[in-house]
């Protein structure tokens, strides 16, 4: 019961800041925009308003602004940022359009000055009370034949939502397995086999207990499949073909607009970039290597090389972290992902799409899957600029965690799934620890470990 609160107070919480969004909106509409003798009717008024709230609403709501209890609270406030000021760009459109003429934009950078403050203000409150409310949840963690070290860690990190209080093996005494999950708020597993798996689900199932499972690549398939009614029993369909034709043929013409219009707002950028890496030392500006696209086909990708000319003369591995081959303009462009520019040909060409699986290069691929034989599942659909990898994952993230976002994307793509990604993207721009590089004990992103 007291878990339908936290979602009520999620919503009211949100619900003040649309509301205060819209009228600062309605005040500025109706002391800058709706004067000057332009005839408009009370419900044209509202529509305006109404329409500004609904652009601010979807751009947070896609950058994940509203999920104050789920986050870490800098990429709420993040997120916030971005929204108000692409709500606001997009809103300055709108006006003009209903105006019919190139008006003041300084009321609307004002509002977005104002909404920012108190985004940040709010989030901070709303935060703060959320903290008090519903503390850290203890957590038992459940794993199979290996420790999952940097899954513990990484819920370690959040420290603001669990508590980790043990972890124990699947294979211990299933009396005292069951009496130690009552003992806590919820249950991680991880990487179990499919029968223990399903037997400690139905268990906390029933006794009302949260859970927490780390997906198999066969789940994230069934997840992904149809539901169809042919008998009287259930039944599930799984395609296992990737994208349709006609996903495919409306996915190739996003591409070919989205590549056109970035090639030309990109190309000052592109040719800034140019120069600096001309200038730094005097080597090719672009760099070409072999990756893998769809149906395992090979392509050369185009990038702004970000190292030095001699970066690989001990053999290909991932960029590590504090990397000395990276050149002092590479780190400025790996940073903000500039590097990728050069790849908008690639998608004019038809080599790659703007969002889907990021290529590889064959001989990490094949190292890859020694260990993890289904990574070539990603090469169902082409390979992308960005991605789900991409956007919620980082550089040196798993190989097996790769392909299961990937898959995710496969499994569940539409181009409104596209359109999500894309704006994510934007955001990851400013998160510096997306592009953290392997260890230098890594040539690839596998970890020591076992993957699975």
């Amino acid at each position: 019961m007291r878990e339908q609160y936290k979602h009520l107070l999620n919503f009211c919480a949100n619900f003040v800041m649309l509301a205060f969004q819209g009228a600062l909106f309605a005040f500025i509409w109706y002391r800058y925009y709706a004067t000057g003798g332009y005839l408009f009717y009370r419900r044209g008024h509202w529509a305006a308003i109404g329409i500004y709230m609904l652009i601010v609403f979807f751009f947070t709501r896609t950058f994940n602004g509203y999920k104050i209890g789920y986050l870490r609270i800098m990429d709420i406030c993040l997120s916030h940022i971005l929204a108000i000021l692409l709500g606001g760009f997009v809103g300055y459109v709108e006006v003009c359009l209903i105006k019919r003429d190139y008006v003041s934009p300084i009321p609307i950078l004002v509002i977005s000055v104002i909404e920012i403050i108190f985004a940040m203000f709010w989030v901070y409150q709303v935060r703060h009370l959320y903290t008090i409310l519903y503390p850290p949840r203890d957590v038992i963690f459940i794993y199979g034949e290996y420790e999952p070290t940097d899954l513990i860690q990484k819920f370690g990190s959040r420290e603001d939502k669990y508590h980790i209080c043990e972890t124990i093996s699947y294979k211990t005494d299933e009396d005292k397995l069951y009496a130690e999950i009552e003992q806590y708020q919820a249950v991680m597993l991880c990487d179990l086999p499919a029968a223990e798996r399903n037997k400690i689900l139905k268990y906390c199932y029933r006794n009302n207990i949260r859970v927490y499972v780390t997906p198999k690549i066969s789940d994230i398939i069934m997840n992904g499949a149809d539901n169809i009614f042919l008998f009287d029993t259930p039944l599930l369909l799984c395609r296992n073909r990737g994208l349709s034709i006609e996903q495919r043929f409306l996915k190739r013409v996003m591409d070919i607009i989205i590549s056109l219009l970035g090639t030309i707002i990109a190309s000052p950028f592109m040719l800034i970039i140019a120069i600096a890496i001309k200038l730094y030392d005097g080597g090719p500006v672009l760099y070409k290597q072999e990756r893998i696209t769809r149906d395992g086909k090979p392509f050369m990708i185009y990038k702004f090389r970000s190292m030095s000319t001699d970066s690989e003369v001990k053999g290909a591995r991932l960029a590590m972290k504090n990397d000395k081959r990276v050149t002092p303009v590479g780190k400025i462009i790996r940073n903000i992902h500039f590097d990728e520019l050069p790849q908008l040909f690639n998608i004019l060409k038809g080599e790659m799409s703007v969002v889907g699986p990021r290529p590889e290069r064959k001989v990490i691929m094949d190292e890859y899957q020694k260990e993890l034989p289904e990574f070539d599942f990603r090469t169902k659909v082409k390979a992308g600029l960005t991605g789900y990898a991409q956007v919620f994952g980082k550089y040196n993230t798993s190989p097996y965690d790769k392909l299961k976002f990937d898959m995710q994307y496969i499994e569940n793509y539409s181009l409104g799934l596209d359109i999500k990604i894309l704006i994510l993207t934007f955001k990851i721009l400013f998160q510096k620890e997306n592009t953290e590089g392997v260890d230098e004990s890594q040539t690839t992103a596998l970890k020591n470990n076992n993957e699975k």
